[in-house]
Order: C-alpha cells, then sequence, then structure tokens
C-alpha cells in the first residue's frame, strides 16, 4: 500500500532563507508522527506544504495519491485534510455550533439539520456538547481548541495536521486537548503533529522526527529517540527539553 503522504526531495526558500532543504517523508495510513525542534528549524513550513498553505519550491508532495501540482488538486486534498493551528482561528462572530457547520454546508454541501446533527456529535467526542451556543470569547483556550479541532473533524478528513495545538494555552488546559488527541490517535486518524509534548509523544506517537536548519536530522520510534538518540544534534536538543 502506498503511503497516505509521500514528500520527496522538498524545497522551501522564504527569500534568502532555505527553510527547507531536500526533505523527504513517508506516512503511512493510520500513522502518528510527532515533528520536533528548535524555532526556525521548518517544522511549520513543512505541515503547511503538506496541503499547500505555503508553496514550495521544488521536489514532490502526493496526499492520499494526488499529486499538489495544480489548483485543482490542491483543492481536493485540502478537503481531505483537517488542520489545526496554534491559534484558534475560530470565527467569533458565530457561535460554536456555527463554526462547527459553516464549512459543511458550504463546502461539504450538507443539509443544515445534518451539519448540526454532525456538530452536536463533534463537541460531544471532543467533551464540550454544552458550549454549542456559546460564542468563542466566552470559552477558555482548552475549550476553543477543542472547538476547533471539531470544526476540522466536521469535514471528514482523512488526515489531521496539528502545528502547535498546545503551545497558546495555559498549562492546566493542554491535558484536555492532549486527551482528544490521543483519542483520534486510538481510532486510527493519520496525524502529522508539531509539538513538544513528550508525553504524547510516549503515548500516541509511532515515529519522532527531529528537524533543524530544514533538514530531517533524526528519525526513530519515541522511546529509540528519546532514550537511545543516535545523532548528537538531537542529544543536545534533547537535553534541554526532557
Amino acid at each position: 500500500m502506498d503511503p497516505i503522504i509521500k514528500i520527496e526531495n522538498v524545497h522551501k526558500h522564504f527569500g534568502a532563507v532555505h527553510a527547507l532543504r531536500g526533505v523527504n517523508l513517508d506516512v503511512e495510513k493510520g500513522e502518528v508522527i510527532l515533528i520536533i525542534g528548535p524555532s526556525g528549524s521548518g517544522k511549520s513550513t513543512l505541515l503547511r506544504c503538506i496541503n499547500r498553505l505555503e508553496e514550495f519550491d521544488d521536489g514532490r508532495i502526493v496526499v492520499d495519491g494526488i499529486p499538489l501540482d495544480c489548483a485543482e488538486n490542491i483543492n481536493a486534498v485540502r478537503t481531505e485534510v483537517g488542520m489545526v493551528f496554534q491559534q484558534f482561528n475560530l470565527f467569533p462572530h458565530l457561535t460554536v455550533i456555527d463554526n462547527i457547520t459553516l464549512a459543511q454546508k458550504i463546502i461539504r454541501k450538507r443539509s443544515p439539520q445534518e451539519a448540526v446533527k454532525t456538530a452536536r456529535e463533534l463537541l460531544i467526542k471532543v467533551g464540550i456538547p454544552d458550549k454549542a451556543d456559546y460564542f468563542p470569547g466566552q470559552l477558555s483556550g482548552g475549550q476553543q481548541q477543542r472547538v476547533a479541532i471539531a470544526r476540522a473533524l466536521a469535514m471528514n478528513p482523512k488526515i489531521m495536521l496539528f502545528d502547535e495545538p498546545t503551545s497558546a494555552l495555559d498549562p492546566e488546559m493542554i491535558q484536555e486537548v492532549l486527551d482528544v488527541m490521543l483519542n483520534l490517535a486510538k481510532e486510527g486518524m493519520t496525524m502529522v503533529v508539531v509539538s513538544h509534548e513528550i508525553g504524547f509523544a510516549r503515548a500516541a506517537a509511532d515515529r519522532v522526527i527531529l528537524m533543524d536548519g530544514g533538514q530531517i536530522i533524526e528519525m526513530a520510534p519515541p522511546d529509540e529517540l528519546f532514550n537511545h538518540p543516535k545523532e548528537e544534534r538531537t542529544k543536545q536538543f534533547l537535553s534541554k527539553v526532557l
């Protein structure tokens, strides 16, 4: 079976900055990949290239058999890939239920009744069924991030991308978001996660990747990478985060 995400020799420049330097990565269906690394290492840029929120300069990315090489394909991929950002990006003037139903009705062409049914089921799934009629500003950061996850899941994605989903949260709110992500992993969702949450990596990740300088420095199962890193750069980085 082909990988659900195939990244081949991908390069990305921001002016004089060579942000991605020939990255190669295969992600299998149902796999959870966690990407760690210092600021500016290319982690978020790589994640954003997977659904072409960021345009890469060279190389090839294929998602679920669809190459990201034309506008029509990019739109097809985006309907199958959910993304959760560091900032929640909820519409502040819409209620929680309206935030979750909007894209369902516009992109998935669901009836209002079907969209609301899906939204309410997902609010149960993420543990906040009583917040349907609240506005984002009335919720905690952890609750807003769980709404953002529910909104992404409402599109029935085959892949979920998480870009530092807990970094904007107070410490006591982090676990409630990680618990939702852990349940998704247990259900078999393919996930690529940029995060430094080592506990989540140990509990849910199939592989952990260390990136630095726009390259993959080391890649291994979590216990192997955290306990027996091979590369000196990995050892240096882990000495600061573990």
